[in-house]
């Protein structure tokens, strides 16, 4: 039921399958520790194995909003938590100048009035049952910014200088994402729970194949799965610089939707392999594996 918490891994599993993602039972278990313990819980893998997806998915079963904090080289406090209006603040002064002292000014200035909330603050301060923050790609941040989330990863809180420490009043259920580009600080690792994430197997992406792409038929959802299973396992060997995500099999089979094929050939594949690949070596680097790929046995 939407909007309940789930009672168990097992129930986890259930739930988020019902909204359309579909976990295997360590990763339920991460999930379901994580909002129990109230935890933040750490995803790490490589990109496309549904890390973010599984954010969106937690906040749909659990009816709460979800928060999200994009990172990115030279992401600062000011971006994650809090920035001043300064100019309702210089238009707050020049009203009150002539009726205020300075100092009586200067308190006004820094209320919850002038406070423009940013995805951390947003989260600590939502409303009844809380909300899902989702902290995504931290290693593309650098470590001060790294440092600067050990107060809200280890108490759910905030300090504002010239305003105030904001406690969460509903703890947020916390996920922070990273593609391990770089080594996350240890600090960071200490505070939450961890799990490793990597792509499903072959009948577990089968099944989110056809949930998300439901105009698919069958036999056109088993060769896609099929296909984009042989690119993965074959990716370092033929020098691919990344492997096919979850969420690039998804709009293959929809884009192959879209064109009206109903089974996959080498045209087909040929045609919409832009949907797949995003670099023109990569490209070159698969066209001579194609016909071996769309061989009709179910890979390994």
């Amino acid at each position: 039921m939407i909007g309940s918490v789930p009672a168990s891994a097992q129930a986890w599993v259930a739930a988020l399958a019902a909204v359309g993602y579909f976990a295997d039972q360590r990763m339920a278990t991460a999930v379901h520790l994580a909002v129990t313990l109230q935890r933040p819980l750490l995803l790490e893998g490589a990109p496309g194995v549904g890390k973010t997806e599984l954010a969106k998915a937690i906040a749909i079963v659990l009816g709460r909003d979800l928060v999200r904090l994009q990172c990115y080289d030279g992401l600062d406090e000011r971006d994650a938590l809090y920035e001043w209006n300064y100019a309702a603040q210089m238009l707050h002064a020049r009203l009150r100048q002539e009726t205020q002292s300075a100092a009586e000014i200067e308190r006004s200035l820094y209320s919850s009035e002038y406070l423009i909330e940013r995805p951390l603050l947003k989260a600590l301060q939502a409303p009844a049952p809380g909300a899902v923050l989702l902290i995504d790609e931290l290693d593309r941040a650098d470590e001060p910014f790294e440092a600067f989330l050990l107060e809200y990863l280890g108490e759910f809180q905030v300090s504002i200088p010239a305003f105030k420490t904001v406690r969460a009043a509903n703890t947020p259920v916390t996920l922070l994402t990273s593609n391990r580009s770089r080594e996350l600080n240890d600090a960071i690792k200490r505070r939450c729970l961890f799990h490793w994430m990597t792509f499903p197997d072959r009948d577990r992406e089968l099944a989110i194949v056809r949930a998300q792409a439901p105009g698919a038929s069958a036999q056109l959802t088993e060769a896609v799965t099929d296909f984009v299973q042989r690119m993965r396992a074959a990716s370092d060997a033929v020098g691919l610089s990344r492997a096919p995500g979850i969420a690039e099999a998804i709009e293959w089979a929809r884009a192959l939707v879209a064109l009206r094929f109903t089974s996959l050939d080498p045209q087909a594949v040929a045609d919409t392999l832009g949907v797949l690949v995003k670099d023109q070596e990569d490209w070159q680097r698969l066209e001579p594996h194609i016909h071996q790929w769309l061989k009709t046995e179910t890979p390994s």
